[in-house]
């Protein structure tokens, strides 16, 4: 799945020429949004409109105190109706200019969430020890989001094994630490308005760049997270079964 994402040809190829030539927040600034997002679509990432950031730190959503604003789908149904289809990304981001966007994750892609002090850290030391890493993208509220492949979705349940890191949109406030989104959960794709001035989500690592299997990344970002959080590194890696 890898060598496929990451041999991209035609258009597709076309959009990773561009992305490596420019710095993410420019693109966003200069109309590349639509461009961004099919490039999304394009590397395997199913996309849904999500909300936006309204005068007065709102939510675009009606809900009265919205705990989330500009951060959470449109639709009840976003796990169905999240697509990768050019045409209907075309034209949600043509209908809705201000709306963000969510990837699904758990489909084709999983997402390791970190602190940002602690994913800074970590993506240096992956890269200084050659390890693949993949798209990388920085949210300004304080949080670094790391595409990865899925772990999968077995077809008999029974396989699936949870770990205590995996992260669902009402669960995290429970993971202030390294967060696993995979079924059932979502992240903000770039280039998405957080409330603020100036706030966004944005590349640090575009989708030129192959998903790596994530559990080549997990030692190193737990390891970045317990000494963000100024544990034993020891205590926050054998906390959590993995699938088998």
């Amino acid at each position: 799945m890898s060598a496929e994402l990451g041999g991209r040809t035609g258009l597709q190829g076309k959009l990773s020429q561009w992305l490596r030539g420019r710095r993410p927040k420019e693109a966003a600034d200069a109309d590349g949004r639509e461009a961004l997002l099919l490039a999304a679509a394009g590397a395997g990432l199913p996309l849904a409109p999500a909300a936006y950031p309204a005068p007065g730190y709102r939510c675009s959503c009606d809900r009265v105190g919205c705990p989330t604003p500009a951060r959470h789908p449109v639709s009840f149904a976003w796990q169905t109706q999240s697509t990768t289809d050019r045409a209907q990304i075309e034209r949600w981001a043509r209908h809705q200019p201000q709306a963000n966007f969510i990837t699904a994750t758990g489909m084709v892609h999983d997402v390791l969430d970190v602190p940002i002090e602690a994913g800074r850290a970590a993506l240096r030391r992956l890269l200084d020890s050659d390890i693949e890493v993949g798209p990388v993208a920085e949210s300004d509220d304080g949080r670094m989001l790391f595409f990865t492949l899925t772990r999968g979705t077995p077809e008999d349940e029974d396989e699936w094994w949870p770990c205590e890191l995996d992260c669902h949109p009402e669960t995290m406030d429970e993971h202030p630490g390294l967060r696993w989104h995979c079924r059932g959960s979502y992240v903000l794709v770039p280039p998405a308005q957080l409330p603020g001035e100036n706030q966004t989500v944005h590349w640090v690592r575009g989708l030129e760049h192959p998903l790596p299997d994530p559990l080549s990344l997990l030692e190193v970002l737990t390891d970045a997270c317990a000494r963000y959080a100024g544990e034993e590194p020891d205590h926050v890696s054998a906390s959590w079964p993995l699938r088998h």
